[in-house]
C-alpha cells in the first residue's frame, strides 16, 4: 500500500555516524531513508545572559536547508531580513526536545548550540535533526568529560522522534515525502527513552481524524522512538 512497499509500521533505513566532523565537539551524520541531515554540537564556556551566576547551562539549537536539499533551489536564508516561520518552529522544536534529556544544572554555565543542516530532504528533517542532535550533544558533553570539565554526567535519558500520519486511511510510521505531501493526517512525536512524550504535534491535513487513529499513531512512536533509541546507543558506543 505505502509507495516504499514498507510495511505500516515499518521505519525507513535509519544510520547514525557519530564524530563525522574534525572540529566540532560533537557531530552526528544521520540518514532517515533519502532525508539527510548533518548535525555539529559547539560548546561555549559561557551560558546566555539570562543564565549567568544561575549555576545552570543551556542547550539549543539552529536549523536550516541547503539550497538544493529539495527538488528545486531555496534561497539562502542568510540572505533574506530574517527566518522563515517554519525555520523557527524547527529550531525551537528541536532545543526543547534536547533540553529533555540533560540536567542543565549538571552541564554548568555554558551552552551547547547544536546546528543542523539538511543536505538532502525527502520528508521527516525535524525528527531526523532531533535524533542525530541528540548524539551530536551526547558526543559534546563525553568531550567535555574527557577534559575534566564536567563534575556529573549530565545526560539523563535518550530522547528521539519521528513522524506518524495517516495515509490512504491507515496509520503509518515515519513518512517520506510522498506519503507526506498527500497524507490526511500528519504528525512528529519526540519521546524519552523511557517512553514519556516531550511533544506532539499531529494536525488534519483534509478531513478530520478520529482518536483511535491518534492514539495508533503514539502507539507507532513508541515503537519507532525504541528503535531510534537502539541506533543511537550503538552510534555512541560504549563509554564515553
Amino acid at each position: 500500500m505505502r509507495p516504499s512497499g514498507r510495511a505500516l509500521d515499518e521505519m525507513r533505513k535509519v544510520t547514525l555516524q557519530a564524530d563525522c566532523s574534525k572540529h566540532a565537539e560533537g557531530s552526528c551524520y544521520v540518514k532517515f531513508g533519502d532525508t539527510h541531515v548533518l548535525c555539529t554540537a559547539s560548546v561555549e564556556d559561557r551560558p546566555p545572559p539570562w543564565l549567568r551566576g544561575s549555576g545552570k547551562g543551556w542547550v539549543t539549537a539552529e536549523y536550516g536547508m541547503l539550497p538544493r536539499a529539495t527538488n528545486t533551489r531555496n534561497r539562502r536564508e542568510a540572505k533574506a531580513i530574517s527566518q522563515s516561520g517554519r525555520t523557527q518552529e524547527i529550531q525551537r522544536l528541536i532545543g526543547r526536545s534536547l533540553r529533555a534529556g540533560i540536567d542543565l544544572h549538571a552541564l554548568g554555565e555554558r551552552q551547547i548550540t547544536i546546528d543542523c543542516d539538511v543536505i538532502q530532504a525527502d520528508g521527516g528533517t525535524r525528527t531526523a535533526s532531533i535524533t542525530g542532535g541528540f548524539v551530536a550533544l551526547w558526543r559534546a558533553c563525553a568531550t567535555l568529560k574527557r577534559a575534566g570539565t564536567l563534575a556529573t554526567w549530565p545526560i539523563r535519558e535518550h530522547v528521539a522522534a519521528i513522524s506518524c500520519g495517516v495515509y490512504a486511511g491507515k496509520p503509518v510510521l515515519d513518512l517520506d515525502y510522498a506519503e507526506d505531501s498527500v497524507a490526511g493526517a500528519d504528525g512528529n512525536f519526540v519521546l524519552t527513552e523511557g517512553g514519556a512524550l516531550v511533544e506532539a504535534q499531529a494536525s488534519a491535513e483534509g478531513e478530520p481524524f478520529a482518536r483511535d487513529q491518534f492514539d495508533e499513531m503514539i502507539r507507532l512512536a513508541e515503537k519507532g522512538v525504541g528503535e531510534l533509541v537502539a541506533i543511537q546507543k550503538a552510534a555512541i558506543g560504549v563509554g564515553v
